[in-house]
């Protein structure tokens, strides 16, 4: 079984390094020499840049294009280092994508933002949408390894891998791929399940360590997902965040300018924020990581990749009580800058209602405008810092997806 893991590992090495070293003599020397140019990566009339979707293998070639070129859409027009990095991650859900891109558009010093959309999905939908966007310097980044570019064969869903609710006895008679690594509740990986996982990691090696527009960057990123929506007031509250963290609380390590109450009286909460520790539920929304943080997660990058739970944020939420040497101390907004309109999304695609989800922010926002931008802040409440141990959700047993992610660290 290990055999025949080590041998599709080399085969998708050979793959990339032959991509690689496509690149490198097949790219011009002219867009070499000026990654952040403003030009539109698919503009280009000679076809060089132009993001295919015609075929699984030009999709890849032009992922990989895509991550070495990494053209800044509007550098020309807002030139200088950025105020904050926002971090979107992009599935396939452009409605609830546009109402970000109208929120974001709507927010004060938008300008002075560095947008960096990274995809786990390819469309030209979703390409469309951000191609349009003036308001702000944007970055295109692409998960290399999405189930769409691997539909069959790992890490997408191999028709020979082990069915998801087949015993392990079974799965060992019928020899199917993945037979001997069942998760803690004896099901088998599910594809669509573990790309977030897989994604969310590998977007932060990505980020920090090879996006060439933040060399010397020493700000936050702050982490936002498609279905978001962000009030106008989002990077003066966030910058005021980050200096008060500065004196009032300098072991606080996330900073989250987000939260799900959305009855919280805005009025009242609109300057308080509160710490405490970790927790999954409560605190995976408008994340702001500094590479300080990050170098504290990536020493845990084998405990991360092998802890069996699909999901990122229950993983984080285990290691801050085991692997790093303290738990994760939070300083959060308890009037939310950042709302969640995602009412489906990968447990729930039938009752998908943006309209909807758009009014409520709306709603939300028009309660909220006379309150938004204070003039001071405030932490109001102190909770204890502890860890709080969860069930684990399982669908992370399979040592394919441990290997990729571990990975992630060392080939980009």
């Amino acid at each position: 079984m290990r055999l025949k893991i080590h041998k599709r590992n080399a085969l998708a090495l050979l793959l990339v390094t032959f991509l690689a070293l496509y690149l490198v003599f097949t790219i011009p020397r002219s867009s070499q020499s000026s990654p952040d140019s403003g030009a539109d990566v698919h503009s280009n009339d000679a076809g060089v840049g132009k993001f295919q979707y015609d075929t699984i293998f030009n999709m890849k070639k032009s992922v990989y294009e895509g991550n070495y070129r990494q053209l800044v859409q509007n550098a020309d027009r807002f030139p200088g280092d950025p105020r904050l990095v926002v971090v979107v991650q992009v599935h396939n859900r452009p409605a609830y994508l546009q109402m970000l891109l109208d929120s974001l558009q709507k927010a004060s010093d938008i300008n002075d933002v560095l947008l960096i959309f990274s995809h786990d999905f390819f469309s030209e939908e979703i390409a469309s949408l951000i191609q349009r966007i003036t308001f702000c310097r944007v970055l295109q980044i692409y998960f290399p390894y999405s189930v769409q570019l691997y539909p069959f064969e790992f890490p997408g869903q191999d028709p020979r891998d082990c069915p998801r609710d087949i015993s392990k006895d079974s799965a060992v008679k019928i020899n199917c791929n993945n037979a001997e690594y069942p998760d803690s509740y004896g099901h088998y990986r599910e594809a669509s399940f573990t790309q977030a996982k897989h994604h969310w990691w590998w977007k932060l090696h990505f980020v920090w360590e090879r996006v060439r527009a933040l060399q010397g960057y020493s700000g936050y990123i702050l982490l936002i997902e498609e279905d978001n929506y962000l009030l106008p007031d989002f990077v003066r509250f966030f910058e005021g965040m980050t200096e008060l963290k500065k004196h009032e609380c300098p072991d606080c390590d996330v900073l989250l300018l987000g939260n799900h109450n959305r009855a919280v009286d805005f009025q009242k909460m609109s300057n308080k924020l509160e710490t405490s520790g970790w927790l999954s539920t409560k605190h995976n929304i408008g994340i702001g990581m500094s590479k300080e943080l990050y170098y504290k997660l990536m020493g845990c990058n084998t405990e991360f990749c092998t802890y069996d739970d699909y999901n990122w944020d229950w993983t984080l939420q285990n290691l801050s009580g085991t692997c790093l040497s303290k738990p994760l101390k939070v300083l959060a907004a308890k009037a939310s800058r950042v709302l969640h309109t995602g009412d489906c999304g990968l447990h729930q695609k039938d009752s998908c209602r943006p309209e909807l989800a758009l009014q409520k922010a709306q709603e939300i926002q028009e309660s909220a405008k006379n309150s938004l931008f204070p003039s001071s802040l405030l932490i109001t409440n102190k909770e204890s810092v502890e860890h709080k141990a969860h069930v684990k959700n399982g669908g992370w047993g399979d040592i394919r997806d441990h290997t990729l992610c571990k990975s992630y660290a060392k080939v980009l």
